[in-house]
């Protein structure tokens, strides 16, 4: 049962009223689980509501608001940075059991669906009727639609159909004083006062509850085409990255995979390649089954450099999974050598990948640390991983001491340091390096508008003020 002196002493009771007794976790042992996300930080809240509808959910911030408890709202908890973990105690608002409604507008373009509908559930209902959500999380079979909101998590198709900050027509959420607000449009154009849609997305539960969510789909495509090319030296994979990106042509996927990547693939799938390949591209077309292999053709002309060893095409859906095998051999690979290794997913300009590999090699012979990258190359969005023990605490100093270099090596290329993964706790003390004070301030100040309690998973995203 929850000890925290700061709950007022009928905590359980209130609670009672609002939802029933199996949708109220109050157990350590039951709390337990929703106390991290896929980091490895860990805090055990003071009980757990496992929300049906949005009712429910405005009445518990409205508790909330008014004894100033705080209250963290969670999905699936596949987020790698520690932004579900209720650092403050107080309640997690579990949204993942509100996921009945999946509503498909065909004539309008659109769907309608509860938060805690997993990304893959919502992909098989809009190809029932001939359309796909663009965002595909890597964790789409397991991660909801409120967290690929929260997180703005987009995936591979995100080059081509952008993330779900352009694929969200707009939301109904819950603000930190428990009012409701809807946002957004159910047309695809709409200037009326500010894009609070936008703003919601990405914010990671600090200024909103997303209670539902308008979507905008996408029509399906008649074929798709997947190309493999491999590389002699990452100068050559990166100038075909630019190249690509450069003509009217736009890949539905265009994925990075680095020397050390390859590496690890080979040792624990067996697909092998020559010792001489530094770098490999997945290339993926879609578009009229008449025009694809006219499409791929042009790709090709791209992709083709001095530094080319080899291309394969793949034009059936048996040939393409073959293809796709090999990238999807790399996670399973990396959690072999290094279950506890350090993600982070940094961004930068398409034409500085090689200065950014090219540091990143530089900064593991510096500290001593494999570093093995891979990513979404078509926006430059890379995913970096540190292949540590973080039960070693030398090596643990030494990978904090990288990340703090790598973070200003990609603020020196004029990138970012989060593309899908967010901020969360991981992040947290680096945001002031990439955002200016007067920028800052602004974003604090709306976090009060929304929040004037700071009672929504407090103490995330931004760098803490003295006075917290």
């Amino acid at each position: 049962m929850p000890t925290n002196p700061n709950l007022p002493n009928t905590f359980i009771k209130d609670l009672q009223r609002f939802v029933t007794d199996d949708q109220l976790l109050l157990e350590p042992e039951d709390c337990w689980s929703y106390g991290y996300d896929n980091s490895k930080r860990h805090e055990l809240p003071d009980a757990i509501v496992l929300c049906h509808h949005s009712d429910e959910a405005k009445a518990i911030v409205q508790y909330c608001f008014k004894h100033q408890i705080p209250i963290v709202p969670r999905g699936r908890g596949t987020g790698t940075t520690g932004a579900a973990v209720p650092i403050k105690k107080g309640i997690v608002l579990s949204l993942e059991q509100m996921n009945k409604k999946i509503i498909i507008n065909s004539a309008d373009r659109y769907a309608i669906v509860d938060p805690g509908v997993t990304n893959q559930e919502l992909q098989i209902e809009a190809q029932k009727h001939g359309f796909f959500w663009p965002p595909d999380p890597t964790s789409s079979a397991y991660c909801t639609v409120g967290g690929n909101l929260a997180y703005n998590s987009a995936g591979p198709r995100a080059v081509k159909y952008g993330t779900p900050r352009e694929n969200t027509l707009g939301v109904r959420a819950i603000i930190g004083t428990g009012e409701e607000i809807q946002t957004g449009v159910y047309t695809t154009k709409g200037v009326v006062g500010y894009d609070l849609t936008r703003l919601l997305i990405g914010s990671e539960g600090t200024l909103g509850i997303i209670t539902e969510a308008t979507l905008k789909l996408t029509p399906l495509a008649e074929a798709k085409c997947t190309i493999q090319a491999l590389y002699t030296d990452i100068d050559g994979a990166a100038k075909a990255i630019s190249s690509i990106m450069a003509q009217p042509i736009i890949p539905c996927a265009l994925e990075l995979i680095d020397r050390p990547a390859l590496q690890c693939i080979q040792q624990y799938s067996g697909i092998n390649f020559n010792d001489n390949i530094a770098a490999m591209l997945m290339i993926e077309v879609d578009g009229s089954q008449n025009h694809l292999i006219e499409t791929a053709n042009q790709l090709l002309k791209s992709a083709e450099n001095d530094s080319c060893d080899s291309i394969i095409i793949a034009d059936t859906q048996e040939k393409i999974d073959q293809l796709w095998n090999t990238r999807k051999a790399l996670s399973p690979a990396l959690r072999n050598i290094a279950p506890k290794k350090i993600n982070e997913d940094v961004v930068v300009p398409v034409s500085k990948i090689p200065d950014l590999i090219k540091g990143l090699e530089q900064l593991s012979t510096k500290y001593q640390i494999k570093i093995v990258n891979f990513g979404h190359a078509g926006n430059g969005n890379i995913h970096v991983n540190l292949l540590v023990n973080p039960d070693d605490q030398a090596e643990s100093k030494r990978s904090h001491d990288c990340l703090e270099d790598m973070f200003k090596l990609v603020l020196s290329l004029k990138g970012s340091l989060s593309g899908e993964h967010g901020v969360g706790m991981e992040k947290q003390p680096f945001v002031g390096w990439e955002i200016d004070p007067v920028s800052l301030r602004l974003m604090r100040n709306i976090k009060k508008q929304f929040d004037p309690k700071n009672i929504l998973n407090p103490d995330k995203m931004f760098p803490l003020e003295e006075s917290e």
